[in-house]
């Protein structure tokens, strides 16, 4: 199937190949997590923050597209899932809690985004105004979206870190610990947000199958 050219051509809109520095930038923390901090934590963070520039980028040039906000979705469930396993090695004793966020966050990812493809929606953020008002929130306001994310983000980086070294001290508290810390509640509470999404997604591919069996039936009795 061609996938046009110039102006259409999906794989160049900008956003993407944003996208594309995005995958190289995490495939080289994945590599050097275990053996250089340094490098592997500067290239997640800027791989990171990389997501919020796109979207600007699909917007500005009136790029948006289902595969960039495919692309998009899975560079970040991969990166965050990558980033916990390493955290499984170091800290086995929580490998458990790392288990058990990946699968939340795994699962009621795919399981939105395949309720919205579903429902017709053209992109797993695009929320029902009318419906669950913490998901609202979360998807409609920038700002809360941004910092919902970075603060994930930053705790993951700053446990990983703390691996290595826990920074400059301060009252014998290192700075990495302190940020890990303060960022572990914004975590706890995303962690709830992604079980809200499982249960809302579950919600909706239910009364689908109910809206398509109903339907079925009225077929069958014409």
């Amino acid at each position: 199937m061609a996938t046009g050219s110039g102006d259409n051509n999906v794989f160049l809109f900008i956003p993407n190949i944003i996208g594309y520095a995005r995958i190289i930038l995490a495939l080289v923390s994945f590599y050097y997590m275990a053996t250089d901090c340094a490098l592997a934590v500067w290239c997640y963070i800027i791989s990171s923050f990389l997501d919020a520039l796109d979207g600007h980028a699909a917007r500005y040039f009136n790029q948006s597209s289902k595969f960039g906000a495919m692309l998009d979705m899975l560079t970040d469930r991969c990166a965050t899932m990558c980033l916990l396993v390493t955290l499984s090695l170091f800290y086995p004793r929580w490998m458990f809690w790392f288990q058990l966020s990946m699968t939340v966050d795994i699962s009621s990812h795919w399981l939105h985004l395949h309720s919205s493809t579903v429902s017709g929606a053209t992109s797993h953020k695009a929320i029902d105004l009318s419906g669950n008002p913490i998901l609202r929130l979360y998807y409609t306001s920038r700002p809360v979206l941004f910092f919902m994310c970075a603060g994930n983000e930053m705790f993951y980086s700053m446990l990983y870190i703390c691996h290595f070294t826990v920074g400059p001290t301060l009252f014998g508290v290192g700075l990495w610990q302190l940020l890990c810390v303060l960022a572990a509640p914004v975590t706890l509470v995303k962690t709830g947000i992604s079980l809200v999404h499982l249960v809302t997604a579950s919600q909706n591919m239910a009364a689908i199958d109910a809206a398509e069996r109903a339907t079925a039936r009225q077929e069958k009795d014409q």
